[in-house]
């Protein structure tokens, strides 16, 4: 099949919401091509909507990573007591906090992209001419664009999968694995968002005067 028809199954099986035929159609090549395509456009969407809801910029990702921890402590709190006190045990306590973990730092991981505390090297990259530094960033915006376009790609693939397989969380009768696994390319839509940010604010930057390279802080607004 010719790559326009690939593209053309992968939209229609999308369409369909049948998980198989989603499935099958993301094992083409095309998925690379589409995967780039909403990515980007995902990315500018996410860009815009941060800009035009500030709250929704600041307490999104975080609410995300908050409760999530939180979540994780009170069933392993409970799990616990659970145990130890009642001699007892509910099967999905050992089995949801590790999902809810991969939610907590895939969400964190967007969020401190925007931060830049993901290996900047601004010690390093400070001491560089002002060309250099711009450079510098923008190889950082094409790195992480292709590294969330491949997450994209492969974890719904993997979305895909365990949906057309009706995988359910170990331990539980009706919740679904595939809950959990859309975490990863929806954290990376947003993930895209903030390189756009990014790279908005080092081209303003750039034109204004402004210092390019900043000491980033972990956990700062």
């Amino acid at each position: 099949m010719s790559l326009a028809a690939d593209i053309g199954a992968i939209f229609s099986a999308l369409l369909s919401l049948d998980s198989f035929e989603i499935q099958s159609a993301l094992e083409s090549d095309a998925a690379w091509v589409v995967g780039t395509v909403v990515a980007a456009l995902g990315g500018l969407l996410v860009m815009l909507i941060y800009r035009k809801v500030p709250i929704i910029e600041r307490h999104f990702e975080r609410s995300v990573m908050v409760y999530s921890y939180l979540a994780i402590a009170l069933i392993i709190f409970w799990g616990v007591i659970d145990r130890f006190v009642f001699n007892d045990q509910e099967p999905w306590s050992t089995t949801i906090p590790p999902l809810l973990f991969m939610v907590m730092a895939w969400f964190g991981a967007s969020y401190n992209v925007r931060l830049r505390t993901h290996l900047s090297f601004s010690e390093f990259r400070t001491a560089m001419p002002r060309g250099g530094q711009l450079a510098c960033l923008f190889l950082d915006a094409v790195l992480w664009f292709i590294f969330a376009v491949i997450v994209i790609v492969t974890t719904t693939r993997l979305v895909a999968l365990s949906a057309s397989n009706f995988q359910i969380v170990l331990g539980t009768d009706n919740i679904m694995q595939w809950w959990f696994l859309l975490a990863a390319p929806l954290s990376f839509f947003l993930m895209v968002g903030r390189v756009f940010q990014n790279l908005a604010d080092d081209l303003h930057n750039w034109k204004t005067g402004e210092p390019l390279i900043k000491q980033a802080v972990i956990g700062a607004d």
